[in-house]
This record gives C-alpha cells, structure tokens and sequence, in this order.
C-alpha cells in the first residue's frame, strides 16, 4: 500500500475522511480511516481532545466533534471536526494554486 512521508521521511498517521469534502458534514453519513503502522485493532481514537475509545482502523461517525486517531509507531494523527450545522459551505480538499478555478459548495 501507499504510505505517506513526513518531512523527515518517518511515517506518520494520516486520518482519512469519505466524503472528502470539507468541513465533514454529519448528514452526509461521513467515514473515518485511520491509516498507520500497526494492526486494525490497535487504533485508539479521541474525540473532542480526550481519550474516546480503541476499535477498528475505521467507523462512521455518529456525533459532531473533532476526532483524531494514533497508531503504535506512528502517533497521533491531525484533527478532522465533523460538524452538525444547518447550513455548510464546502470545498473540495484538492490542491489549489493561485488561479485555480474554485468549487464550493452550499449545502442546507
């Protein structure tokens, strides 16, 4: 599989979110994969900073939060927050360069 690099070549944990674009919405039934060294059983998740459970590398989130993931060996992935919010504005998560046409959108 493809893994990731960080800057001084370590792996690292990465948290991935389906549908990508962001912010998370709860209503669009958003999955979390938490990809890092390790077994798929040996995941500890946090929500809202603090320790929330240890399950498999991936779930579908239920609650609005801020959710991160650590793997043995890797360490503690970047936040992602999943809101609950009436009305989102989007973005597509792709790279973007100055000048590059820009895809939002507006979900109630």
């Amino acid at each position: 599989g493809w893994c990731p690099l960080s800057p001084t070549g370590a792996q690292t944990t990465q948290l991935l979110v389906e549908p990508q674009w962001r912010p998370a919405v709860l209503w669009d039934q958003v999955t979390l994969t938490c990809q890092g060294l390790g077994t798929s059983g040996a995941t500890t998740w946090y929500k809202d900073g603090r320790r929330w459970w240890e399950g498999p590398d991936h779930f579908t989130v239920t609650t609005s939060g801020t959710y991160m993931c650590d793997r043995p060996g890797t360490g503690l992935s970047d936040a992602v927050t999943v809101l609950n919010d009436r009305v989102v504005l989007q973005v597509s998560p792709r790279m973007l360069l100055e000048g590059d046409t820009l895809t939002l959108r507006c979900r109630v």
